[in-house]
C-alpha cells in the first residue's frame, strides 16, 4: 500500500557488539583513517611473508670483523711475494744492480768488501745487461739498445771478453782509459795517451793490507785526464812488467780498461784485452756498504767492528 512505510536496510551486528556497543564503537574509530588520509589495508600475502621471514638480530656495536678464510690469506701472501720479486727483478735488470768487490785491483778507489750499485742504463742495454745474458734469446741479440758512449775515467763493470781466459764472461770492474781510436802506452809507470803523458802527481802513501794480509805503505799518485777528471792510483813497485808496455791502438767499438792498482790488475794491458761495447754491463755509481777482512761470516760478533761506516753511501770517482 502507498501509505506503508519503506523497509529499512538490515544491519548486521555481531554478538560482541550487541553485548558491548561501546567497545565496538571504539574499534571502528581506530580503524577509521585520519582526515585526508587513505585507509591502507595490508595485503594478506604481504602479511604472511612478513610473518614467515625470520627476524635478524643486529650486530652489536664495535663487533670484530670476521676473519678471511685461510686459503684467501695464503693467496694474498703469495701475491705479495710475487709482486715484490717482480719489482726486484725489474730494478736489477733495467735500473741498478748490486755488486761486491772481491779483489784489490781497483785499490784504493774500491776496496775488498765494498758493496756498490751499478747503473744499468748508463750506456744502454745489451744481452750482457740481463741475467744469464738474456738466455735463450740473448744469442740472437747483438749490439746495444739506446747505446751511449762511456767517458774516460768512468768506472765500469763489464764481462770478461777473452774466450781463452778461465774467467770468460765473468764480471770485471775497471776504469776506462782509452776510447775507440786512442793510442795508449805505459812508460816507466806513466800513461801516455795519444802520445802525451797524463799528468801524475805524488801524494801521501796508501796504508793497507796486501794480498797476504800484511799492512804496508804503497806509493799513491793522482792522475788527471785531459777532461780534467782526477783519481788516485797505486804503484806497488817501480819498473814492474806492467809499467812498460807497447802502444795499444783501441779498435772501433772497443775500450781500453785499467785497474787503479796498476801493478795488481789484470786489465787491457794483459789477458782482458780490448773490451767490446757489447760487454759493458753498467757504470759504478756509489757504495752502499763496506766491511773489511776482519769479519768472519760464522762469527756474527765480529761484524759490527768490521763495518767501514765512512765508506757507506759515498760516490765513486
Amino acid at each position: 500500500m502507498e501509505n506503508e512505510p519503506e523497509e529499512m536496510p538490515e544491519l548486521s551486528v555481531s554478538a560482541d557488539a550487541a553485548a558491548d556497543p561501546i567497545a565496538e564503537s571504539a574499534k571502528l574509530d581506530d580503524a577509521a583513517p585520519a582526515p585526508g588520509e587513505e585507509l591502507n589495508t595490508p595485503s594478506p600475502v604481504i602479511e604472511d611473508a612478513v610473518k614467515d621471514e625470520p627476524v635478524k638480530a643486529a650486530p652489536p656495536p664495535n663487533a670484530p670483523a670476521k676473519k678471511k678464510a685461510e686459503p684467501e690469506s695464503w693467496l694474498e701472501t703469495v701475491k705479495t711475494i710475487f709482486y715484490a720479486l717482480l719489482i726486484a727483478v725489474v730494478i736489477r735488470t733495467f735500473l741498478f744492480q748490486p755488486f761486491n768487490i772481491p779483489s784489490a785491483s781497483m785499490e784504493n778507489t774500491l776496496l775488498v768488501g765494498d758493496y756498490l750499485f751499478v747503473e744499468k742504463f748508463a750506456y744502454g742495454y745489451s744481452r750482457n745487461s740481463f741475467p744469464f745474458r738474456g738466455w735463450p734469446v740473448g744469442d740472437f741479440f747483438h749490439g746495444r739498445l739506446f747505446g751511449r758512449d762511456p767517458e774516460r775515467g768512468d768506472v765500469i763493470v763489464f764481462k770478461m771478453p777473452n774466450p781463452n781466459s778461465p774467467d770468460y764472461n765473468q764480471d770485471f770492474i775497471k776504469r776506462v782509459i782509452g776510447l775507440p781510436g786512442d793510442r795508449v802506452q805505459m812508460i816507466n809507470g806513466q800513461i801516455y795517451l795519444n802520445g802525451k803523458a797524463i799528468p801524475k802527481e805524488r801524494v801521501a802513501d796508501y796504508v793497507g793490507p796486501d794480498e797476504f794480509g800484511m799492512v804496508r805503505n804503497v806509493q799513491r799518485y793522482k792522475e788527471t785526464l785531459p777532461s780534467g777528471r782526477s783519481y788516485y792510483v797505486l804503484d806497488l813497485g817501480p819498473n814492474s812488467n806492467e809499467d812498460n808496455t807497447p802502444v795499444f791502438t783501441v779498435p772501433a767499438g772497443h775500450y781500453f780498461m785499467m785497474g787503479d792498482n796498476r801493478d795488481n790488475s789484470d786489465d787491457s794491458r794483459m789477458e782482458v784485452g780490448y773490451v767490446p761495447a757489447e760487454n759493458l754491463v753498467g757504470k759504478a755509481e756509489f757504495r752502499f756498504f763496506s766491511i773489511d777482512e776482519t769479519a768472519v761470516w760464522y762469527e756474527p760478533w765480529t761484524w759490527p767492528g768490521a763495518i767501514r761506516f765512512s765508506r757507506m753511501f759515498t760516490g765513486i770517482v
